[in-house]
């Protein structure tokens, strides 16, 4: 994750013209739903899936227009696409909030004008879904990159009552600073599958030279849940952009260097990886739900029902 100082939304308001108009959360447009009826949930904050665009008048803007159909479509899709790969029979609750756009990650200081919009938008979404459709149910919080940089903020101001019932924070895609880990009680790093009121956090690379973010306090095996250097194998199809049928499967070995707090991916053969601007060569941000999509969806469940077994009935 980028270190960043950010600028109050109010601020960010006032010095810019072309902000797209704020989602209200009691609007039933504005969230991705799958209630299952089940006693657990997922809150899932999606990643970056909004580039600059123009507006009719000229002007170039920074945001996701969420009521917008042409800008709605990527965040559902990867909306869609997480509740498959990930829920089980968990619900699944997603915001559509105004995601800063790619461009906006290119250096620290544009991104800390541009990232509190979206934070404030998710906040709002939180509290809506807390007060209105949660209905003290446990539940996971969870993003991907933005949104993942997002979950810290959430978790920085989680009152006791919240955090009672949080089953576990997934930061996928993201790190978390030493200061930030030792100053918010609500970041208590995993150090297993199955403990609860716990953070996970990875980011996975070919090698430590590879790193797009700074070195995470936090980091954890998703593959055997180790917080040391023990390696583990992954069998799994390289590409989310290609049918599974077409592609022969990939041997990873999959260990945490513990110094860099990065996960190595040793094995990988996929090439259509690279983010456009800020993507390296060797760094797997964008596959970080894909590889290990079936161990992540076992790991909720199993989550879920420890913390669901021990909860007074």
């Amino acid at each position: 994750m980028l270190t960043i100082a950010l600028a109050c939304p109010q601020e960010v308001h006032a010095q810019l013209d072309v902000v797209p108009q704020q989602p209200q959360y009691n609007d039933n447009t504005q969230w991705y739903v799958n209630d299952k009826g089940n006693g657990a949930d997922i809150f899932y904050i999606t990643s970056t899936e909004t580039g600059d665009y123009a507006m009719p008048s000229g002007a170039m803007c920074h945001w996701a227009d969420t009521y917008r159909d042409s800008l709605r479509t990527p965040i559902y899709n990867e909306m869609l696409g997480v509740d498959t790969l990930l829920s089980g029979d968990l619900n699944f609750f997603s915001p559509y909030y105004r995601q800063c756009s790619l461009q906006s990650f290119t250096s620290n200081d544009t991104l800390a004008k541009r990232l509190p919009i979206a934070i404030d938008d998710v906040k709002r979404a939180f509290e809506y879904y807390l007060n209105n459709i949660n209905h003290d149910r446990p539940f996971i919080l969870a993003g991907f990159s933005q949104g993942a940089m997002i979950v810290l903020e959430l978790l920085k101001e989680m009152s006791p009552h919240t955090s009672k019932r949080m089953i576990a924070a997934y930061v996928i895609g993201a790190s978390i600073s030493e200061q930030l880990a030792s100053k918010c009680s609500n970041i208590v790093p995993a150090s297993g599958s199955d403990d609860t009121g716990v953070t996970i956090c990875y980011n996975s690379v070919r090698d430590a030279g590879c790193a797009m973010w700074p070195r995470s306090a936090l980091a954890i095996n998703p593959v055997n849940w180790r917080t040391d250097s023990t390696p583990a194998t992954l069998v799994t199809e390289p590409s989310p952009l290609l049918p599974l049928s077409s592609q022969e499967k990939d041997n990873l070995t999959i260990h945490l260097d513990v110094p860099s707090g990065l996960l190595i991916v040793e094995g990988y053969s996929a090439t259509d990886y690279v983010l456009p601007l800020v993507g390296k060569e060797g760094n797997y941000h964008s596959r970080e739900i894909w590889l290990y999509r079936n161990h992540l969806r076992e790991n909720m469940a199993l989550r879920a029902a420890t913390f669901l077994s021990h909860t007074p009935k």
